[in-house]
This record gives structure tokens, sequence and C-alpha cells, in this order.
């Protein structure tokens, strides 16, 4: 049957210091590298070997990416990198420290910053510290200034439909792995599990937790679990 590996990046260096990052470049700090490398050694240890990777432009989701295939001895595979796959862009909330915006703003402005589907952020300042406009790797691409999750699903369902999609129809066992982000993961967990709109704001993903999804061979969804509990 077609396999789809969902797998977050492990712990950026942000998620440490509990700030707003989004398209922000951030690394992985060591406890990240270890959580990427263990989701590579479960792959190996269960017998998953995906034959084609994705990943994003962020440093985060490619180094998460790496060091898991390393780990399962497939480091070789072929890998496409798409802004598509980016997390969320937080806009003007870029940098800012979780727990102090929310004592500046309130909680409830915060929480429907970070948890409405159709609510973005403040519009990211141009030409601020934050602004990813002159990136290289962003190079004519209309670089975001600030986005809800729907307008983080509507850039990433159609990259899967359209770039990953053929890949797991090419044969009965083709194996895909996704290296992504909270929100990108999101948006691909809400489309294939038929999730609402008001309960998949409420989804936490886990880093570095490999989430496998048996698909038949129309792609509907026959089991979606952590491959940690198989």
């Amino acid at each position: 049957m077609p396999r789809l590996i969902l797998v977050r990046h492990g712990q950026s260096q942000w998620n440490l210091e509990n700030r707003f990052t989004g398209w922000w470049d951030v690394d992985l700090t060591e406890k990240g590298e270890s959580e990427a490398r263990a989701a590579g050694r479960l792959l190996k240890e269960k017998g998953i070997f995906p034959s084609v990777a994705f990943t994003s432009l962020q440093t985060r989701a490619i180094k998460t990416l790496h060091f898991a295939l390393e780990a399962a001895g497939i480091l070789w595979i072929p890998e496409t990198k798409d802004w598509r796959l980016n997390e969320r862009h937080y806009g003007g909330l870029t940098g800012l420290d979780k727990a102090e915006t929310a004592a500046r703003h309130g909680d409830e402005q915060v929480k429907i910053w970070r948890r409405s589907f159709d609510t973005p952020p403040p519009v990211l300042e141009k030409g601020s510290e934050f602004d990813l406009s002159s990136d290289p790797r962003y190079a004519g691409i209309d670089v975001p200034m600030t986005e809800s999750l729907k307008d983080t699903i509507a850039r990433v369902l159609p990259y899967y439909e359209s770039s990953i999609v053929p890949h797991l129809k090419a044969s009965a066992d083709s194996c895909v792995i996704v290296s992504a982000h909270g929100n990108s993961l999101r948006a691909l967990v809400k489309h294939l599990s038929q999730i609402s709109d008001e309960e998949i704001t409420g989804l936490e993903i886990p880093t570095g937790q490999p989430i496998v999804y048996d698909l038949d061979t129309d792609l509907a969804v026959i089991d979606r679990y952590y491959l940690s509990e198989r």
C-alpha cells in the first residue's frame, strides 16, 4: 500500500526560547538533532524506507530530514525542497517571546492569532528585521507578510496534489517522507484525516515523531498512527 510519512522538525532554538518563528530561519538545538536522528533510527527499526523526500526551504526542516535519513541509512534518496512546505508566516509576531506577547496583548488575543483558523497575526512591517523579501531563496516569490492557518493550507494542499501525490500513485508500495513544520503538516493532516476547521487548530504535532499514513490505491486513508506507538 502507498505510505506517507510526516515528520515535524526537531526542536529549534526558538522553540526552546518560546518565540514566534514562522518563516524566520533558525537552527535545531542539540535536542532537535537528537529527535531527528531518533526518528530515522525508528524508521530503520520498523523497516520503513521512503524512496523520495520532500521538505521546506527552512534549515530546521532540511536538517531534520537529513539527520533522519542518515540514521535510517538512506541519505541518498532524492529530495525536493519547496517554500510551499514552509511554516506558517507569523507576521509581526515573528521573533517575539510568546509569554511577553501574551502579557502585552492579553492571552485571548494571542490565542486568536495562534489558534484561529482564518485570523492572521498583524502584518510584518516592510523592511523590518525579519522581512525576507530580499532573501535569495525566495527570489521570484511573493513572500507573505502574515498568514492564517487557512492561508497556509491554500499553498500546501495544491503543492501536495501536484508534486507529492504523483509519487504516492507511482506504485502500490510507494513510500514518501515529508519533513516540515507544525502548521504546514496540520494542513496535510487536516486534508488526509478530514478534520474540521474548528478542530484542526487544536491539533498538536510533536517534534521529531514520524506520523504514518497507510493509504489505499486511491490515496484514501486506511490508517494513521505515530510510528513510536506501533
